[in-house]
Order: C-alpha cells, then sequence, then structure tokens
C-alpha cells in the first residue's frame, strides 16, 4: 500500500502521522511510504531519519495526497488539503467531522473517501484506546495551566490554585469523568486545589472512588451543575460523546453566575464545547472574555507536546495502522469490530450512527 504522511497545517500542531519506526516496519513489509518535508521536525524526528527508515521525502502536500492510497494525519485537515483527497482514499486521524465545515463532509462523500476517526476506535467495554493517549496528555496539561490563567497578569482573580495555611484553595468543578476529567482531577488535587468532579454516570464515580479518588464526586443533573459552577473558581469542560457533537451542558445563564475574572477551560471544544459561551482559540491567542469569565478554548491542545503525544498516540494507533496496510481496508474492518467503530464515512455514506444524528442524518 501507498501511504502518506502530511505535515500538519493547522497553528501549533507539531505531532505527525507516524514515527520512523513505524515508516521502517510498513517498508520492510513492502509497503511505500511518502512523507511530507518537515513533517516530522515539530516530534523531534528530522527528514534524514525518515529517508534512514525507508520513507521517500516529497516536497509538497500535492505530492503526498497524490501517490497516496491512505493518509495518516493528526487532527483534521484543513480544507485546502481536502481539495487535494482523491477518489477512494483512505483517511486516518482524529478528524471531529461532526463539527467540520459542510463542504469537507460534502468532499468525503462525492469522492467516496473511507475515514478512520481515532477518537471513535471503540473497544467492546466501551474504552477508546487511541483516544485515551491523548486524553491523558490533554488532562494532565490542564492544572497547571489553570493555575497560570488564575494569575493577576493573566486577567485572572489572583487566586494561588493551591492556596496557602490560613487562605483556601481555588474551586475546581471538572465535569466529565472520563480520562481527561479524571486525569486532571488527579493532578488538580496533587496542586492541593479542591475539586469537584461531576459525571451523569454514577458507576464511573464509584469506580473512581473505590480506585482512590480523593475528590469530591456529584452526580451532574442540571441543578447539581448550576450550583457547583456557580462557586467555581476554574471549570473544566470534558463531556464527550463519541462521533457526536458536545451537548451544552452549561449554559450561558450559568456562566452568567460565575464570579468575575474566574476561568472556563472547555476542552470538549473539539467536539464543539460543553459550554454555551465557548468558542475555538488557538495558542496565540488562547483566550477571550465572555460574560466577565476568561474562557480557554484550544482545540487539539496537545499538539505542542509533540513528541510526548505522537508517541502515546501512535503506540495505540499502531495495530489498527498496520492492520489496514497489510489487509486492506475491507478486510480489516470485516474482521475487526475495535476498528470498525471508527469507521465515520465509507464509500460515499456517513457510518457512524452519532455521526449521522450530529449531521442531521445526511449520508
Amino acid at each position: 500500500m501507498d501511504i502518506g504522511l502530511p505535515k500538519q497545517k493547522r497553528p501549533f500542531d507539531y505531532r505527525v502521522g507516524l514515527t520512523p519506526m513505524g515508516v521502517e516496519i510498513l517498508t520492510r513489509m513492502g509497503h511505500r511510504v511518502y512523507v511530507e518535508r518537515d513533517a516530522g521536525q515539530g516530534s523531534g524526528f528530522d527528514d534524514e531519519r525518515y529517508r534512514d527508515a525507508g520513507g521517500q521525502i516529497c516536497y509538497s502536500a500535492e505530492e503526498v495526497y497524490g501517490r497516496s492510497q491512505m493518509i495518516l494525519s493528526v487532527s483534521r485537515p484543513l480544507l485546502p488539503e481536502f481539495e487535494l483527497l482523491q477518489e477512494g482514499q483512505i483517511l486516518c486521524g482524529f478528524l471531529h467531522l461532526a463539527v467540520a465545515q459542510p463542504r469537507k463532509i460534502e468532499i468525503l462523500l462525492e469522492r467516496k473517501i473511507t475515514t478512520i476517526a481515532y477518537e471513535t476506535i471503540q473497544e467492546p467495554d466501551g474504552k477508546l484506546p487511541v483516544l485515551a493517549q491523548a486524553s491523558q496528555i490533554a488532562g494532565r496539561m490542564i492544572p497547571p495551566i489553570a493555575a497560570q490563567l488564575l494569575q493577576n497578569n493573566e486577567g485572572g482573580h489572583g487566586i494561588l490554585l493551591g492556596g496557602v495555611p490560613g487562605v483556601p484553595p481555588a474551586r475546581v468543578v471538572v465535569l466529565g469523568a472520563g480520562i481527561v476529567g479524571s486525569n486532571a482531577a488527579r493532578i488538580f488535587d496533587a496542586m492541593g486545589a479542591h475539586v469537584t468532579l461531576m459525571d451523569t454516570d454514577i458507576q464511573r464515580l464509584q469506580v473512581l472512588d473505590e480506585r482512590g479518588c480523593r475528590t469530591d464526586t456529584i452526580v451532574s443533573y442540571d441543578f447539581n451543575v448550576a450550583r457547583a459552577v456557580k462557586r467555581a473558581d476554574v471549570l473544566v469542560g470534558a463531556v464527550l460523546i463519541p462521533g457526536a457533537r458536545t451537548p451544552h451542558v452549561v449554559t450561558r445563564e450559568m456562566v452568567r453566575t460565575m464570579k468575575p475574572r474566574s476561568v472556563i477551560m472547555d476542552i470538549s471544544i473539539d467536539q464543539g464545547g460543553c459550554v454555551e459561551t465557548s468558542r475555538p482559540t488557538t495558542y496565540q491567542n488562547p483566550t477571550y472574555i465572555e460574560e466577565g469569565v476568561i474562557h480557554y478554548c484550544v482545540p487539539n491542545m496537545t499538539g505542542v507536546v509533540a513528541r510526548t503525544t505522537t508517541h502515546a498516540f501512535i503506540n495505540a494507533a499502531w495495530p489498527y495502522i498496520q492492520e489496514i496496510a497489510t489487509q486492506g481496508v475491507n478486510q480489516a474492518l470485516t474482521i475487526d469490530q475495535t476498528l470498525r467503530h471508527g469507521l465515520n464515512t465509507h464509500d460515499g455514506k456517513v457510518v457512524h450512527p452519532a455521526l449521522r444524528e450530529s449531521l442531521g442524518g445526511i449520508g
């Protein structure tokens, strides 16, 4: 199979779709891998390493897309890259198609692109093996960023996250007890904050309690959410419905009740955001003020710890990449139920149920 590794074009995304070791394994198996120049530089892999691994260096995205049967991206490509997709190609990455531009969906269906969204690859027990790797990293990045945003010089109301004797710590509310939320809560707790972890799934909260989670846990009924949001110095949105657009769990009215210059970090922004006042930002301008509250809503936030993230998600994605390359996508989807959950579009149709619902039944 001919496999392409384009350079990530989104701002501040330094990750790459495959490591040189992965390229070496694939080329030894007889596959051809086309690597766009400097694609791995941000992750610490120069072109020479890819060349030594058997990859062929290409000098434009057009060449990579034009020569490949399967494209290994990381984040969802930009619209000009979507225009480069060829009939019947396979596109893999963290695609978040529920919030993609309509034209991108049109291209996928018109050109019968098979899309494998890493964030919806799902095991029988509900675990998301590839997304979990990136989610762990995002969860652990959140607390130090929040601590900085609380500082006066960043616009915050001057609270030390962990407090000191005689002065209470910041109140942190985490919505969603999945991988992002539980990792964030653990680090917040270790930094001395007062943490409340909320989820609709009481069984999930029970499991965390049995594992020794020291944070307060509350079922996230609407009235509980409203009360917790009002008291929060930091609100973390970590809500996820695989493949679907994230619902607004926190309304604008709830945001209005928060203390001035408190902080919202909506990590669900990749799938549309769980806070009504959220909108995507970038690392160049990561925050904005809405209803008197600081909002931090950077999609693909792990793109700036590229080396760690690339290694982590490839560890989990590699078996599926290898399976598709070796078996062909149709055979791989037939024999692997877990991979089949990652299938979003195929043969001109939207096939993932949650995505189809989010797109209003299109496809």
